[in-house]
């Protein structure tokens, strides 16, 4: 079989499969909010332009393996058709193979909204189904405020979801402004060194 080359199509959104359970329910908010704002010329523009990179898996049915915030944001949205790019063919694999070489390439991220590693067999089916994890909202928050900078690692909001999950209380998540704020001071301790775009504290 030959490689597939980079091509765009259209697609259901309802048919497009996930490869993560949850996601941070206020970055999705926040990508409704701009989609409302934006006019009907600027929503095709947006559509054209941001492709959602996909997999081809068992049953030639589309994974993606990003952008799942703004797949829930349209899906709220009620916009049917999205654009995909393919990266890979793996539509010969049976299930089990196929979610072993999604693993080895980060293309799969199985853990529930409470960090927890769950079965490949768990994972939402589609956009609609993805769960909130408001440890990951505090993530995507606390990185726009300079918690730490924007990393190329796979699933890098996740790593540090988990680490504020053991250290900032969920009650604590009621008011954003002082989870940000001690998420801000927890980002900045050596503990946090490990973690994709720490930095150091200046202070």
């Amino acid at each position: 079989m030959h490689p597939v080359h980079y091509h765009v199509i259209s697609v259901d959104l309802a048919k497009i499969r996930p490869t993560q359970v949850s996601i941070g329910y206020e970055e999705v908010i926040k990508k409704r909010s701009e989609w409302r704002k934006l006019s009907k010329k600027d929503r095709k523009a947006l559509l054209s332009s941001h492709w959602f990179p996909s997999i081809i898996g068992p049953k030639g049915e589309h994974f993606i393996v990003d952008h799942h915030h703004l797949g829930l944001a349209l899906h709220l949205e009620e916009q049917s058709t999205v654009k995909l790019t393919v990266l890979k063919d793996f539509s010969m694999l049976n299930s089990e193979t196929f979610w072993r070489v999604m693993e080895f390439h980060q293309w799969v991220h199985p853990y529930d909204e409470s960090g927890n590693r769950v079965p490949f067999s768990k994972i939402p089916v589609n956009v609609s189904q993805l769960r909130d994890d408001p440890y990951r909202s505090l993530a995507g928050l606390a990185r726009d405020h300079g918690a730490f900078a924007k990393d190329l690692t796979p699933y890098s909001e996740f790593l540090w979801a988990d680490f504020f999950r053991t250290r900032i209380q969920k009650k604590l998540l009621k008011k954003w402004d002082l989870a940000i704020e001690k998420a801000l001071l927890c980002a900045k301790t050596p503990q946090a060194s490990y973690l994709p775009g720490w930095t150091q504290s200046k202070s």
